[in-house]
């Protein structure tokens, strides 16, 4: 409480970081959870389905990413209906791929939000504390020249508040690394889901294509 008041607003930022790490932990951790639960239930009714529609059936009542890949497929195979009599599908798959890859890059996005922050305490928070210890220091070497004395007493109080603040640097920047870092690995492989679930929609299409061109009996049968 005596320090000076540069050094208290910075251990209160770092304070304010710490606790702003903490809860992105919490609400990320639980995003990234619910997130990965759902594209692994989408990913498994889209394995299991023989055609776009019984996928669609499936994830009738999901939501998610997953449900937003078939969805999507379901809307474009729907809008080149009328075209696929007189040309190929090259250009359907063509499509169908743009408009998944796009619900991929935004839920990725999505999944992403918080974790730049996370990078910015965890670079910033040390180079902050050591800020506050450097004018905490200064102001006690002008202590000790205005006291006209280097007795232990007088000198090490001052430089104990100012190392506190490179202490309090350590404790924001330390946890937010190592989120990060979990974080960014677990977002990969929410990644690596996603992509698996687009991967399978894209054999659905294929498969409809192809049952399409074979005859509606055979369509039929799939269902």
């Amino acid at each position: 409480m005596a320090a000076d008041i540069i050094v208290k607003a910075v251990m209160i930022g770092l304070a304010f970081a710490s606790l702003v790490t903490w809860t992105i932990w919490l609400a990320k951790s639980l995003e990234i959870f619910g997130g990965k639960l759902r594209i692994r239930r989408a990913v498994r009714a889209i394995g299991d389905a023989a055609t776009l529609s019984q996928a669609s059936r499936a994830l009738d009542r999901s939501g998610g990413p997953g449900a937003l890949l078939v969805r999507a497929a379901e809307e474009e195979t729907a809008l080149s209906a009328g075209a696929l009599d007189h040309v190929s599908g090259d250009g359907l798959k063509e499509r169908v791929t743009s408009r998944l890859s796009r619900i991929e890059a935004a839920a990725s996005r999505r999944m992403s939000r918080g974790t730049g922050v996370l990078a910015t305490i965890g670079s910033t928070a040390p180079f902050v504390g050591l800020f506050g210890t450097v004018w905490g220091i200064m102001n006690a070497f002008i202590g000790i020249s205005q006291a006209q004395t280097t007795n232990l007493a007088v000198v090490a109080p001052g430089i104990a508040e100012a190392l506190l603040a490179t202490a309090m640097g350590l404790v924001a920047a330390i946890p937010a690394v190592v989120v990060y870092n979990v974080f960014a690995r677990s977002i990969a492989g929410y990644r690596q889901i996603l992509a698996d679930a687009s991967a399978g929609v894209e054999r659905l299409v294929s498969r409809d294509l192809d049952f399409r061109t074979v005859g509606p009996a055979t369509a039929l049968a799939a269902e």
